[in-house]
């Protein structure tokens, strides 16, 4: 990555001086560290805009922008050269004031103007297909004909001064600031909501989103509304508050009100999330949460028209697919623009929003709920006919739908790290394969075939790797010690059908050395279908020293599936027995391949704590939602179908879920 920095004299606005060369020391600074190439040219002594440039951005708006910036450039500023300009391959321009802060609304390509009609839901996949070709080049242009906006109204009220402070972004008029909170709240109360969807988190990249409008424990008052938290349920993809409203009037308190907070906490920082599968639980959630007689729903993300303008159209369009059977995602994008201007900010957001809409159209609800999963199963395994059969099959095969993203499997790729893999179909994701410090004057000695795979409350809450090999054993601990995992679960012998499948990485009695790391047997202990080992894991380096236990589990074939779910419950009972007393760093789980067996354990730990939490069950998408995160997770029908039959077995052995521990 090639950066230049430049100084363009700006008479127009007034900045502290400081501010700006403050500024640009600490860029400077951080893209030495980087060892990166810096350029600085014009007049060292006056206020200026920098102009920061970086060529692995391949955004077409983008790119104009670019070309817009320089044009400008080389007309205003003399001393810029045809050449130092070429030296961008984008331009970011980061307008130092102190003044106001502004969304950032990028200019797009003049596309002509087109209508774009309601798509029957028999050609939904077809069509999303289509626009996503060449790039998305044809949602980009679907995008980039939407209407502004700002239509006809205006924002008088939003622009008199004594309103200009409650503003979040000047140009972004009618998320909370810390002078709105009682504003806020009152329209809470006001509008008789008793649902909140939150879509940013307080702070991202640093920088304030949102400010807390709500108390962390105890009651807060906000001008003439008390607000008292009264219940927090951390999942995975969001957080559910609960809060005792309560108005405070001058003729007295009225009748307090149960409002609910839904707070989406994995939008990423940049872009879109991965996959859609997190957006439409929390969506059902809130359907789900929010009571028919309530007020609206308040809907925000920090400026109120990117995300918080991609969940209203998910969720409107969801409900029109179910009346008409079509979707008309650009009609309505067009009409909500007149009610606020720039809802849905970027072509990413847009294409996201169809391909939540494909994914709830191809595969519909599939949760259950604990009652009706006898009467499910059943109909899954009726051998009267074969198409009853087929239920279950069909199923499964819906998952082969999720693509293997092998463009990002580049680093398990790399020659240097093809021989650390057991086998080279299953290799981890770049972004989120567990990273390993790099040895000083060693390359590629960061790789270690294993991946952060979600738990049901907790993101990166187990690390799915294959069984070491003689070359890597001394990797796999690195990696126990360096992300501080305490519990390991082991899901395949030695030795299967005359073949290796994992190498002893642990002492059979004493102590055994792996490089560095010392490992000191303390007790193996069997039980009825697992042993358990714990052992000392010293490092020489740090001079600690820390308690590993090992949950063995035997009786799981390389070619089918336990015989009954108890040996099963009980292990994942075990393990996380063993987590509320060692903490919730990662769980290492591995098979031989780490895919088929870790895939099950993984998925069975996330349905039974579902199950336990809520007495629900969604078999088919916590297998897909793996699959977006490791290749292969659960590999075979067989092992899919035991998904289903461990609950089954769960809910014949656990009647009241208080006893799964």
């Amino acid at each position: 990555v090639h950066v230049s920095f430049y100084l363009v004299p700006f008479s127009g606005c007034e900045i502290l001086k400081h501010v700006i060369y403050n500024t640009l020391l600490f860029y400077i600074t951080l893209h030495y560290l980087l060892e990166m190439k810096y350029v600085i040219s014009g007049p060292p002594n006056i206020t200026a805009k920098i102009i920061a440039g970086a060529s692995y951005i391949n955004s077409a708006s983008m790119l104009r922008l670019s070309l817009t910036l320089k044009r400008h450039l080389l007309e205003r500023y003399k001393t810029i050269t045809e050449r130092e300009c070429h030296s961008f391959s984008l331009y970011v321009f980061l307008l130092l004031s102190l003044s106001e802060q502004t969304v950032v609304l990028l200019p797009r390509s003049p596309s002509p103007s087109k209508h774009y009609f309601p798509i029957p839901l028999d050609s939904l996949e077809e069509e999303f297909r289509l626009r996503l070709a060449d790039d998305g080049k044809l949602f980009r242009e679907e995008f980039n004909s939407l209407p502004c906006g700002f239509g006809c109204g205006t924002f008088e009220e939003a622009s008199r001064e004594e309103n200009r402070e409650k503003n979040r972004y000047p140009n972004i008029l009618p998320c909370n600031l810390f002078c709105t909170l009682g504003d806020f709240w009152r329209m809470v109360w006001e509008q008789k909501s008793a649902t909140i969807v939150m879509l940013t988190n307080t702070r991202e990249r640093k920088e304030e989103k949102c400010y807390q409008y709500w108390p962390e424990q105890g009651c807060w008052i906000y001008g003439c509304v008390r607000v008292a938290l009264e219940d927090v349920t951390v999942l995975v993809d969001y957080t559910v508050r609960k809060f005792c409203v309560q108005h405070h009037a001058a003729d007295g308190c009225r009748t307090p009100r149960l409002v609910t907070q839904l707070h989406f906490t994995s939008w990423p920082d940049f872009g879109v999330p991965l996959s859609p599968i997190g957006m439409l639980k929390f969506l059902k959630k809130v359907k789900t949460v929010n009571p028919a007689h309530a007020g609206p729903i308040i809907v925000h993300c920090s400026a109120g028209v990117g995300r918080t303008g991609t969940f209203i159209v998910i969720d409107a369009m969801m409900d029109m697919m179910h009346a008409e059977a079509r979707m008309d995602v650009f009609g309505f994008v067009s009409r909500i623009r007149k009610q606020r201007c720039q809802l849905i900010q970027t072509d990413m957001q847009y294409s996201f929003i169809y391909q939540a809409l494909l994914e709830h159209n191809l595969y519909g609800d599939t949760e259950l709920d604990i009652a009706s999963l006898e009467g499910h199963l059943h109909k899954l395994h009726n051998t009267h006919t074969q198409m009853d059969r087929v239920g279950l099959e069909e199923e499964f095969r819906k998952l082969t739908n999720v693509r293997i993203m092998k463009e990002n499997m580049r680093t398990g790729n790399l020659p240097a790290n093809m021989r650390k893999n057991r086998v080279l179909q299953i290799i981890p994701y770049d972004f989120n394969r567990v990273i390993l410090s790099m040895k000083r004057g060693q390359e590629f000695t960061d790789y270690i075939n294993a991946s952060f795979i979600d738990g049901y409350r907790q993101k990166d809450y187990f690390i799915a790797t294959q069984a070491p090999l003689a070359h890597t054993v001394q990797d796999f601990w690195r990696m126990v010690w360096e992300w501080k995992c305490h519990s390991i679960v082991m899901l395949t012998e030695l030795k299967e059908r005359e073949q290796e499948k994992c190498v002893r990485y642990w002492p059979a009695e004493g102590s055994v050395s792996f490089g560095e790391y010392v490992l000191e047997l303390k007790r193996d202990t069997l039980c009825e279908t697992f042993s358990i080992r714990d052992m000392l894991l010293s490092y020489a380096s740090e001079k600690q020293t820390r308690l590993v236990r090992q949950f063995h589990f035997h009786g799981w074939p390389e070619i089918g599936i336990p015989s009954d779910g108890k040996g099963m419950i009980d292990i994942i009972a075990a393990v996380q027995k063993q987590q509320q007393q060692s903490g919730n760093n990662p769980i290492v789980v591995h098979c031989s391949a780490g895919a088929g067996r870790t895939g099950t354990f993984i998925a069975l730990s996330n349905i039974l704590e579902r199950v336990k939490a809520e007495g629900l069950l969604d078999v088919f998408q916590t297998v897909k939602s793996l699959r977006t995160q490791r290749p292969h997770m659960v590999q075979t029908v067989e092992q899919y179908d035991f998904c289903y039959r461990v609950v089954q077995d769960f809910v014949d052995i656990y009647s009241d879920y208080a006893n799964f521990k």
